[in-house]
């Protein structure tokens, strides 16, 4: 049996984080990842990270503070996610901002995202934050990477602590040993039909995009020592993908964030565009059909960011996946909707702008951030979007140390969770940039909690 200090399941943004702060506190370190390349879904991700007072913000003239970032959490989650680790979150957020810096992540620009009040979303590549993170673990002597290295057990020593980990590699049995724990870093469950047939078979009509690995072992792992789980009652889908996403290339549009309406098959509208988008899931699959539609002007799409993951309209247009035409009447052919109902939409719709009385109640185009504009100026555009299973948010409870929970809230002895696999944070909604954001710090850390170290704040 190999020996380590600590053993960390799961090579996505939290593994690598975990990995890199502990290999450079000095421990022998052992990263598991099951697949053949490093990253998991964090590659798959909008690439956005919510942080809160940084030097990016501060050189647009933004004004932003821990305490806006952590207040606008607990809204967007309803107030049922667990205040005290949203609080360290918002307590560690800048530091983890400035160590990602430090390691060689670029961020590359500031966007108005889901849940924000004010923009926050600092994008990233996905791939070059993954590949930086891997190179400096993999260039530490002390720290070991093993891929195609499925983890199938945990077991537990004479003192009661969780700290044998039992894998395979190239097919052939092996066990470690981590005499300070064993890190959970192994995502949700959004590929797993079982769990997601036990815990949400409302949500059976998504189209399932997540990264293929996730599947549940993790969790299932830690059930056998006793991990209580959070959220699951919240337990929703992402609204905003093609319904191409289910092939390679997993194109998305949330281009009401900019001002466009979504409306039904029947070319209505059904809910508040600012809300969301596991709230607007939710919404749309209330609706009778899959598919509902993405409608906007010309005013929105001169909004288009290029080279963003969820804003880059023009990419979308040129490759067939936004309808475009001259008036609504056109429009509405293009996608099989009535003409006489988009254009009442429309009217109705700005109108209410108008006044001031939207019928849903819209009055900024996301959280409390921006002006929401009328739909007037041709051309016109339709996305047809859907529904997906890209990630679960829900899992294994947890403290702000990063300590796997049991049922009565005491940590299981040497076992420690990050990322996709760890519940309770993010409550009843989601705001975007906030589940890569966790990925790092809490990756960071589950490590210092492991090793004794005092955590790292502002």
């Amino acid at each position: 049996m190999g020996e380590f200090e600590l053993v960390i399941v799961g090579g996505g943004l939290a593994g690598l984080c975990a990995a890199v702060e502990a290999g450079e506190q000095g421990a022998d370190v052992l990263l598991l990842e099951k697949e053949e390349d490093i990253g998991g879904s964090s590659v798959l991700s909008g690439r956005y990270m919510a942080f809160a007072g940084t030097n990016m913000q501060q050189d647009q003239g933004m004004e932003d503070s821990s305490s806006t970032l952590v207040e606008d959490m607990l809204e967007v989650g309803g107030r049922v996610n667990d205040e005290k680790l949203v609080a360290a979150y918002g307590e560690l957020q800048l530091d983890t901002y400035n160590w990602l810096v430090d390691h060689g992540i670029h961020f590359l620009s500031i966007q108005a995202v889901s849940g924000h009040s004010v923009p926050r979303g600092h994008t990233i590549d996905s791939h070059q934050a993954i590949q930086a993170l891997y190179g400096h673990a993999a260039a530490l002597p002390n720290v070991t990477i093993a891929v195609n290295s499925p983890v199938s057990r945990l077991g537990r020593g004479e003192t009661g602590q969780v700290d044998q980990v039992y894998y395979e590699q190239v097919g052939k049995p092996q066990a470690a040993y981590a005499d300070k724990g064993v890190v959970l870093t192994s995502g949700g469950f959004s590929h797993s039909k079982e769990l997601l047939g036990h815990f949400a078979p409302h949500l059976k009509r998504t189209i399932r995009i997540g990264g293929p690995g996730n599947k549940g072992e993790g969790i299932k792992m830690a059930w056998e020592h006793g991990a209580w789980m959070r959220d699951i009652p919240y337990l929703s889908g992402t609204y905003g993908f093609h319904p191409t996403a289910e092939g390679p290339e997993k194109s998305q549009a949330l281009a009401f964030y900019k001002g466009a309406i979504i409306l039904n098959q029947k070319g209505k509208r059904f809910v508040n565009e600012s809300l969301s988008y596991k709230l607007l899931g939710n919404a749309a699959l209330r609706e009778e059909e899959d598919s509902t539609y993405q409608i906007w002007d010309q005013t929105v799409m001169d909004q288009s960011v290029p080279g963003d993951k969820l804003y880059d309209f023009d990419k979308l247009l040129k490759k067939g996946l936004i309808k475009k035409a001259d008036n609504l009447q056109e429009l509405a052919a293009l996608i099989g909707i009535s003409p006489e109902a988009l254009q009442l939409t429309v009217t109705e719709y700005n109108e209410g702008i108008e006044k001031g009385e939207d019928a849903f109640g819209r009055n900024t185009l996301t959280h409390h951030f921006g002006e929401p504009t009328q739909i007037r100026t041709a051309p016109f555009y339709a996305f047809e979007t859907k529904v997906a299973m890209l990630a679960t948010y829900a899992g294994l409870s947890v403290n702000p140390r990063a300590e796997v929970l049991n049922p009565y809230g005491e940590p299981v002895p040497g076992l420690f969770a990050a990322g996709e696999i760890a519940g309770g944070f993010h409550g009843a909604g989601y705001m975007t940039g906030s589940s890569l954001g966790k990925a790092a710090i809490f990756g960071r850390v589950a490590v210092k909690s492991a090793l004794g170290k005092t955590l790292t704040k502002q």
